[in-house]
């Protein structure tokens, strides 16, 4: 059975999955109907002037061609600004604007562990950052304006780049594809895909929709950094079978064939796994608080959902889980619980889960005791 998503069209999510999903670009008019920018212009500058959000200006012609100026912004920057060919880039507007987080939902029929952030952007006439490409999936739905939009060739770490500036802009692009987009209108463009967005008159808004994509170097990194710190160091490399050789110096087949078999024997999927989970989950950028970490206990927490509050997920919050015959892991902001499959289900589900949803699983000291975490970590909250 198909599912048809309105933003997508009338295309079932199971075939944009098969046939554009890391495969193609796919231009969508009208993806959101009436679309209205959540944040004005002036919202999104205030937002670049906050020390906790992450934001960037480029000028096309700037102290250097593509000058990258990063953030946080005064009021002053925005005032001595040219009247055209400049953008600004705001980071993570999600988890700072309820309405925008709102967006995240269109896009979880891709597993939610992938999904990165809403970026948006900001343009006069003629402003954008140059021809470029990604190395992850992006939605690129229009806010507010309009945006002319080019793709190019297929590129990769090779394709040349300009020199003198910070940024990796593309010095040779061959179109293969052009739109304007409008309110509403959305584009998805595949991971290596050379695409340049320009604004067509003054106010546009670009909400770009990017996913999580770590490179083959970073998971080598980080899950033998990880799987290393389990590792009693009674293991060490041993040879008690050595023959003589001809020449001391060779390192041999059988070494190269230990050491391989000393790396794979900790590559389990378990121990992966638990690495996989903790890493996707991680907040990219972390509230920075003088207030004490909490240390609410359970009989708080049940007593005030007990009376009608809620938990809520934070905005921010990243939740992910992994069941196999040992039980269920639920990583939630880069550390690891264990639970029953049943409330990793719900917490990774819903959104805000009542008293009602909770009460059997409660009955369960070690689902209890996740909760209690889970409200520690700020990762659900309680609200009414």
């Amino acid at each position: 059975m198909t599912t048809p998503l309105t933003h997508l069209g009338d295309m079932p999510i199971e075939e944009f999955l098969r046939d554009y999903w890391q495969k193609k670009p796919l231009l969508i008019r009208n993806a959101f109907p009436g679309f209205e920018s959540p944040l004005s212009p002036d919202e999104l500058a205030g937002l670049a002037l906050e020390e906790e959000v992450e934001s960037r200006i480029v000028l096309e012609q700037g102290e250097t061609p593509w000058e990258l100026r990063n953030g946080p912004f005064d009021e002053k920057t925005f005032e001595t600004l040219p009247e055209k060919r400049w953008t600004l880039l705001v980071q993570a507007v999600d988890q700072f604007v309820p309405e925008v987080n709102q967006l995240l939902d269109y896009f979880r029929f891709i597993p939610s562990w992938r999904l990165d952030d809403v970026m948006i952007s900001y343009a006069p006439d003629q402003g954008g950052v140059g021809p470029h490409f990604d190395y992850y999936d992006v939605f690129l739905l229009q806010g507010l304006g309009k945006r002319h939009w080019k793709l190019g060739q297929m590129c990769d770490n090779n394709s040349p780049r300009v020199e003198g500036t910070r940024l990796k802009i593309l010095s040779e692009f061959h179109t293969t594809n052009e739109w304007v987009l409008e309110p509403g209108d959305m584009l998805y463009i595949p991971p290596g895909i050379a695409h340049w967005g320009n604004a067509q008159g003054d106010d546009c808004m670009t909400y770009s929709i990017g996913f999580r994509a770590p490179s083959h170097a970073d998971i080598i990194a980080e899950a033998g950094q990880e799987i290393a710190l389990s590792i009693v160091d009674d293991l060490r490399y041993s040879d008690p079978d050595l023959a003589l050789q001809d020449n001391p110096g060779e390192i041999n087949n059988k070494a190269i064939e230990q050491v391989r078999n000393i790396i794979l024997q900790h590559l389990t999927n378990e121990n992966i796994a638990h690495w996989f989970g903790k890493f996707m989950t991680e907040r990219k950028y972390i509230e920075q608080t003088d207030e004490e970490p909490l240390d609410i206990d359970a009989s708080e927490w049940q007593s005030a959902l007990a009376d009608g509050e809620l938990l809520w997920r934070h905005p921010a919050a990243r939740l992910a889980f992994h069941s196999d015959e040992k039980g269920t892991m639920l990583f939630a902001d880069g550390e690891v619980i264990c639970c029953s499959r049943e409330l990793a289900e719900l917490v990774c589900k819903e959104v805000e889960i009542s008293w009602r949803e909770l009460k059997t699983l409660v009955q369960d000291p070690q689902d209890r005791a996740a909760i209690t975490q889970l409200i520690n970590l700020e990762t659900l909250l309680v609200d009414e």
